[in-house]
């Protein structure tokens, strides 16, 4: 985190990336000091309520973060920032954005958390689209004119007043990751809801909570012993914030984690928090022993609704294709309950070297009814896209000499990526097909 005094004092001269959070109440003019070289301007947390009519000074500005301020309607003046393709605006008080609002070059909107009830047909200009962020606002319905954005992939339209799911929405081409639990139309869980009452209750004083293991968007995980059980159990905890997230409601995730049930490949919830000392929610889940990694990085700015990877990431040939059948597996196995994850991307997946895997945290799932064959066959499709993209990532990480010598597998498995990913969305195969013929190959 950057200061205002660095930035008087010449500091920062030529950085491209500014994080200031001082309670501003007005856009800094000593930023402008950094116009020929600024790319990326954090401004979140702070009580800023407008920006300046001269921001396109910033010519080389491409992402900015104005995240936590006072917001209540997006600026018009982000429209002339001729290289701005990354707009955030969480957890502000926007009730209004207008038609002119925008540029064209967007690739990445976040609206997450304010309060907008409508939006303008003008999204529909934004071809180059890719992720939009919309949950937790008070959306009755999304325009049509979306239905012209190609190129989305990812959308969150969590915790609206949405009245029904648009039909257009799932026949977009490229679209592989979607959350739309919270809406007044959605399906109810009937599984989740037998398996609540049936659920293990485990007494916040029966865990010894340890170290953390880490923590997301809707909650910290922990290691802990469990002495609630005939003897003592190595488990993970789940503390929910409370909080709504980018994908939705922590309640809606505790849903889908239980309807999700047991499966080999998905971590499973093994019981329910009770009494913990300031009334937090939680859930209990094995613990994962220590030689599982996270598959993939989270997207980053550039890449957007891809996962990244270290580089000099390799997957064997055979690490890869027992990941793919695991995944495939744990998919199959959700669909089956009505539950779509919402979120299938390596960094939401553990794996051994062995390629064994556990497909975890359900912060974007939602259900949907089983018996409604043609929702759920549009939503399966959108999901094997998302397979798609992680088997493509699995082939482009796969040593050389290993896919020469298995030449035979791989591009099976090429073929099978290529499908899944198919513009034309009723080309693409069905998880039951898709795990049928992974179980067939061997290298």
């Amino acid at each position: 985190m950057e200061t205002l005094e660095q930035l008087r004092t010449g500091d920062l001269q030529g950085t491209k990336r500014l994080s200031l959070s001082c309670d501003l109440t007005h856009f800094p003019e000593e930023v402008f000091a950094l116009a020929e070289s600024l790319e990326i301007l954090d401004l979140s947390n702070n009580r800023l309520s407008s920006l300046p009519d001269d921001l396109p000074r910033l010519r080389n500005l491409k992402v900015i973060f104005l995240n936590g301020n006072q917001f209540e309607t997006v600026p018009e003046v982000l429209a002339q920032c001729p290289k701005l393709s990354m707009i955030s605006f969480k957890s502000n008080q926007l009730t209004n954005l207008s038609e002119t609002a925008l540029p064209r070059q967007t690739r990445w909107l976040i609206l997450t958390n304010n309060r907008l009830t409508t939006l303008p047909a003008s999204l529909g200009k934004l071809t180059n689209l890719q992720k939009l962020m919309l949950a937790g606002n008070c959306l009755q319905s999304l325009p049509t004119e979306l239905s012209t954005c190609l190129n989305l992939e990812l959308i969150r339209l969590a915790a609206n007043q949405l009245s029904a799911l648009p039909s257009w929405l799932l026949s977009l081409p490229r679209l592989a990751w979607i959350a739309y639990a919270g809406n007044p139309f959605c399906a109810q869980s009937t599984i989740s809801k037998h398996s609540l009452s049936s659920l293990k209750q485990v007494d916040w004083a029966t865990l010894s909570v340890q170290e953390e293991l880490g923590q997301g968007a809707s909650g910290v995980i922990y290691r802990a012993i469990w002495h609630g059980s005939p003897s003592p159990k190595e488990v993970a905890v789940k503390l929910f914030k409370g909080d709504i997230t980018s994908d939705g409601l922590p309640a809606d995730e505790m849903q889908a984690c239980i309807a999700a049930g047991s499966h080999q490949n998905v971590v499973s919830v093994l019981g329910k928090l009770m009494n913990h000392p300031d009334h937090k929610a939680g859930l209990i889940f094995p613990f994962i022993p220590a030689d599982y990694r996270v598959l993939g990085g989270s997207p980053s700015l550039e890449s957007c609704t891809r996962d990244t990877y270290e580089s000099g990431t390799q997957f064997p040939l055979q690490t890869s294709l027992r990941i793919a059948q695991s995944i495939a597996a744990a998919t199959s196995h959700l669909h089956s309950r009505g539950v779509v994850h919402g979120d299938l991307y390596p960094h939401n997946i553990l794996t051994n070297s062995n390629g064994d895997s556990f497909l975890g945290d359900f912060g974007a799932a939602t259900f949907f009814d089983v018996a409604n064959i043609s929702l759920r066959t549009a939503l399966e499709r959108v999901e094997v896209r998302a397979f798609g993209c992680l088997l493509q990532d699995l082939l482009e990480h796969c040593p050389p000499q290993d896919a020469e010598a298995n030449s035979e597998v791989f591009q099976t498995l090429q073929g099978m990526q290529q499908a899944c990913m198919s513009p034309t969305i009723t080309d693409r195969p069905r998880f039951q097909t898709i795990g049928n013929e992974l179980d067939e190959l061997s290298v």
